[in-house]
């Protein structure tokens, strides 16, 4: 089989296509004849950085549509042939992918398997932290950053859905404000905000000076804490990423108590490796908002697989929005 794979850390040039042995599912396995597979920024830093890489040579991506293959010992309520969905600890960029069973999933009816491939990281990501860790209320403000990316595009949408009184994002261009503002935002904050500091100022500006209740970050370093300066009385910070490269974030009560302010993190891998029943309850929940309309995952690229090094090219440039996709075996 064809897998896209890198021998060593680096730029995009270093995926490389490579022929394999078609590996067999062990027990409570599943092995997806692979039609997409999702491309995240977590591959772009596993390529670049060896995020979450523990061997090489390294297959990398995090999510695939396809067919089931074959079920290993043990594995029930799936069948040879059946469409699903999964989440991955890699090898995504397959054209067979062996998955734990507990994290895969049918695809919800009416779906298909390209919308299907954008679900497993994207949504139950979005889903739970508007819902489940940020615990929105209906009329409360939100701050997404990075609003046009995959996360962005959804979070923007189920904070509308969930009564949202005023969903604000942030990007760093026109273009990405644009794609922001057809998938539920009321208004764009466009800049660049880990370099110039003022997002504070400017969310304090939209929001009559009171701040943001709940603030969802994937960048971390300098936005976290400016984020952090932003929130409304009781607001609620959300990290679940750190694409600006900062240093870790920290904490202490002198930030945290003069506004009742509560900080948070959430990994969907994590929680697929530590509590998988856990994320199979979200992944329904989240999923079910996909199927019936609540919200929609615009895949805005898409690439052969052997052209894998193309879709890192375009993902870290910083210039894409919505959900890039590999095209595996789509028939």
């Amino acid at each position: 089989m064809r897998t896209v794979e890198f021998h060593e850390t680096g730029g995009p040039e270093v995926l490389v296509t490579a022929e394999r042995e078609i590996p067999e599912p062990g027990p409570g396995e599943v092995a997806v004849d692979v039609a997409y597979a999702g491309v995240n920024f977590a591959d772009v830093l596993a390529r670049a950085e060896g995020y979450r890489v523990e061997n090489l040579p390294y297959v990398p991506g995090l999510e695939v549509s396809g067919r089931v293959r074959a079920l290993g010992e043990g594995v029930t309520g799936l069948a040879v042939g059946q469409e699903v969905t999964a989440l991955t600890e890699g090898g995504a960029y397959a054209e067979v992918a062996v998955v734990q069973a507990a994290t895969v999933f049918p695809v919800p009816e009416g779906l298909d398997l390209r919308t299907a491939a954008a679900l497993p990281t994207v949504l139950p990501t979005a889903y739970a932290l508007i819902h489940q860790v940020g615990r929105l209320q209906p009329g409360e403000t939100v701050l997404v950053h990075s609003a046009a990316g995959g996360v962005g595009t959804v979070a923007g949408q189920l904070a509308k859905a969930a009564g949202a009184g005023r969903v604000l994002g942030t990007v760093s261009s026109e273009a990405k404000a644009a794609h922001a503002l057809a998938h539920g935002y009321d208004d764009v904050l466009v800049g660049d905000f880990e370099r110039d500091g003022g997002l504070e100022k400017a969310v304090r500006a939209a929001t009559d000076d009171r701040g943001a209740d709940l603030v969802l970050d994937a960048v971390g370093g300098e936005t976290f804490r400016a984020s952090l300066a932003s929130l409304a009385p009781f607001g609620r910070l959300i990290n679940f990423g750190n694409a600006g490269g900062g240093a870790p974030w920290s904490v202490t009560r002198a930030d945290l108590n003069p506004l009742g302010a509560t900080v948070a993190g959430f990994s969907i891998l994590t929680l697929a490796a530590t509590a998988p029943s856990r994320l199979r309850a979200l992944a329904e929940q989240a999923f079910a908002t996909a199927a019936d309309g609540t919200v929609s995952i615009p895949v805005t690229a898409e690439f052969d697989l052997t052209d894998a090094a193309e879709a890192h090219r375009l993902m870290g440039a910083r210039t894409s929005t919505g959900k890039l996709l590999l095209r595996v075996n789509p028939a």
